[in-house]
């Protein structure tokens, strides 16, 4: 009789997903243009004489694009299966961020290319990604999923000052390219070669199994989630979040410019952020196995409430800096993967792309517009003290929202043996005991 496999057995088992999901959402739409456009920004602000606020529009852009784009793309991965889905998106948007190096010193130009980049990119984003890891894993589903995430972390802490160094020696433009080129020569082999979507589908890879086995998969149809308060307390409560914690880190190069820090410490100090996402990735899914992911959240999310605060004082020293820059962070470590984890305990797998897509729509609307805000108030104020204070109190009431998201509801996943991988019927036969 075959039994469900323990964390390590998990971990063993589907190791390739979880690398590949690294990379893959690591050199993804999310973290590469919202880590680069710092470094990018004053080049271009000296190139086209554009204001930083004109260039962070840029993220406001791939907002509209995602908010349309997501649930589009996570609906096409429910459907017909997230590798396809995957694989294009990732040649597109490699492509499509390399073109930013024939800017030309239009801002409406500009502003397309952001624009189909998130649209053609959006299968590279956690959307698509964590469907896989989440089919792969049960009892360590939190660690897998935060592990499956700490490319952004990763690359945010190497991206920086590889655009950097890039910029500095062979120009923007050049840097574009190169940095463009990455999602090919990386994320796309292992896609090809290391990623699969559940046991079932490494079991038979034919195309009529893979959408069979999705549409069986355990969980809440969409009519049934858009019913749902929970769905609508996650959408809701993820906008105040996604904005506070979304809106000093692409500014914070020139937040502390403005602090009086010097260029060589900012360049010091920055990558931080990148190192304090990976620490957050990882503990952030550590702590969602063993506790309640809405009180984990809650803890979490006042810390960098707090940070805000800080860094909207007056007199900033290094080491306040770097604590509070590691706080904000850690919280944005922590962010998809517990929507990742929340989305799969609420709602189930059976549409978890859809869902997420809708959810990760929200996200991107605070996150989205956040770095756009933050840089309309520095050129009209040439300070981020007062937008500091507001990403403060905002933070504080989203994270309070997630306290009302109740327990988990449990849906029953198949079986999968060691040897073969997937138990005889597993696909079809998942029951759900929900906590209405």
């Amino acid at each position: 009789m075959n039994k469900p496999l323990d964390g390590k057995a998990e971990f063993k088992r589907g190791w390739q997903i979880v690398m590949a999901a690294a990379f893959g959402i690591g050199l993804g739409l999310s973290p590469v243009p919202f880590y680069t456009i710092g470094m990018f920004a004053p080049e271009l602000a000296r190139e086209f004489g554009w204001g930083f606020g004109d260039i962070m529009m840029g993220i406001a852009v791939t907002t509209g694009a995602v908010f349309f784009a997501g649930p589009l793309v996570g609906n096409l991965a429910d459907r017909y299966g997230v590798k396809k889905v995957i694989i294009v998106s990732i040649i597109l948007f490699s492509l499509s961020y390399a073109s930013f190096a024939f800017s030309n010193g239009s801002l409406t130009l500009f502003y397309i290319n952001w624009g189909v980049m998130a649209a053609v990119g959006a299968g590279t984003l956690p959307i698509t990604w964590t469907r896989g890891v989440n089919l792969w894993f049960e009892k360590k589903k939190g660690l897998a999923l935060g592990l499956s995430l700490v490319g952004t972390g990763l690359f945010g802490a190497m991206i920086k000052p590889l655009a950097a160094w890039l910029i500095a020696d062979f120009g923007w433009r050049a840097a574009y390219a190169a940095i463009g080129a990455l999602p090919l020569l990386i994320a796309l082999p292992l896609a090809l070669f290391c990623f699969y979507e559940s046991p079932a589908h490494r079991a038979d890879k034919h195309t009529k199994h893979e959408k069979q086995s999705t549409e069986n998969v355990p969980g809440m149809t969409m009519p049934e989630v858009l019913k749902d308060r929970r769905f609508w307390t996650l959408c809701i409560a993820i906008v105040p979040i996604s904005f506070a914690l979304g809106g000093p880190i692409p500014n914070m190069e020139n937040l502390l410019l403005n602090k009086g820090f010097d260029s060589v410490s900012v360049a010091s100090i920055v990558p931080v952020i990148g190192i304090s996402v990976l620490v957050g990735r990882m503990m952030g899914g550590w702590l969602v196995d063993h506790f309640w992911a809405p009180g984990v959240a809650f803890v979490l999310l006042s810390l960098p409430a707090l940070a805000c605060w800080v860094l909207s004082m007056p007199d900033l020293s290094s080491a306040t800096a770097v604590v509070s820059i590691f706080m904000i962070g850690f919280a944005s470590g922590v962010e998809y993967d517990l929507l990742a984890f929340l989305i799969s305990r609420y709602f189930g797998m059976k549409t978890y792309s859809t869902i997420y897509g809708f959810v990760y729509a929200a996200f991107a609307l605070g996150a989205g517009v956040a770095p756009m805000i933050f840089g309309r108030m520095y050129d009209k104020t040439n300070s981020y003290d007062s937008i500091l204070v507001v990403s403060m109190g905002v933070l504080l009431g989203g994270a309070a929202l997630l306290l009302t998201l109740g327990r988990y509801r449990h849906f029953e996943m198949p079986i999968y043996d060691n040897k073969t991988d997937v138990t005889e019927g597993a696909a079809a036969s998942y029951r759900t005991t929900a906590t209405k």
